[in-house]
């Protein structure tokens, strides 16, 4: 088997040296590169001498609030950010995906599931672009760019809003609206959204959805109310009207 010269870079962020040695064992038996921090300052610090592929991150750590350094890597990295974590409130889980974290994962844990969320996210990374998937959209008056996330006006006549109301989205937000924009008139079923946004087994998943599908109904549908373009199929998933 010929390796691939561009290896994957796990960064982990684990406080527990035993853990973080098994977790960067099991990561280089998969052929995945790993850098190890113990602390959130030492994170931020690896990710900026080499941005990582993903993030398996602890919510405990000696110097920052975990959900804290989530929002730090969240916005300088698109990376994917798995929570590893015995915190199990159902306040931590929410306050960390809404930070920015991908997956949440408590401990004990398996770590053939952990593997198996993070090739998940790996996946959905990598595959974002597909070839003969758009890289924009158009919602109401706002153009939708795919490729750098960015929302512009689609044209600035009169009654279209101020240039500078240019709505800003969330990491999750982006993350529920994109698979919708990349399949055009197609049925997203809420299972697949879930497990793409949140991973499998996030018992609120859909009630998050719906939250997350009202907020950006009222950034970007010009009457969130009545929407044109964003659109839900009841007891089925959502679809994107162009």
């Amino acid at each position: 088997m010929i390796e691939s010269m561009t290896r994957t870079n796990i960064l982990v962020v684990q406080q527990q040296p035993e853990l973080q040695r098994a977790l960067q064992v099991n990561l280089r038996a998969k052929s995945y590169d790993v850098m190890a921090a113990r602390t959130g300052r030492e994170a931020l610090a690896l990710a900026a001498s080499q941005p990582p592929d993903a993030v398996i991150l602890d919510l405990s750590l000696p110097d920052v609030d975990g959900i804290k350094a989530i929002g730090q890597l969240r916005h300088r990295y698109r990376a994917p950010i798995i929570v590893l974590s015995a915190r199990s409130g159902p306040g931590d889980e929410i306050g960390a995906l809404d930070a920015g974290a991908d997956d949440y994962v408590t401990k004990p844990f398996v770590m053939g599931e952990l593997l198996a969320r993070l090739r998940a996210k790996l996946r959905r990374r990598e595959g974002g672009v597909i070839l003969g998937q758009p890289t924009s959209a158009v919602i109401g008056r706002w153009q939708v760019d795919l490729a750098s996330y960015r929302i512009a006006h689609e044209d600035a006549s009169p009654g279209s809003g101020e240039p500078g109301e240019t709505p800003r989205l969330t990491p999750i937000e982006w993350a529920v609206l994109e698979p919708l924009l990349r399949r055009p008139g197609q049925l997203v079923d809420t299972a697949q959204l879930v497990s793409g946004v949140w991973g499998c087994g996030f018992q609120q998943g859909a009630n998050s959805l719906r939250f997350h599908m009202v907020q950006l109904r009222r950034k970007l549908e010009d009457t969130p109310a009545r929407p044109r373009h964003l659109l839900t199929e009841r007891g089925m998933g959502y679809r994107y009207l162009p």
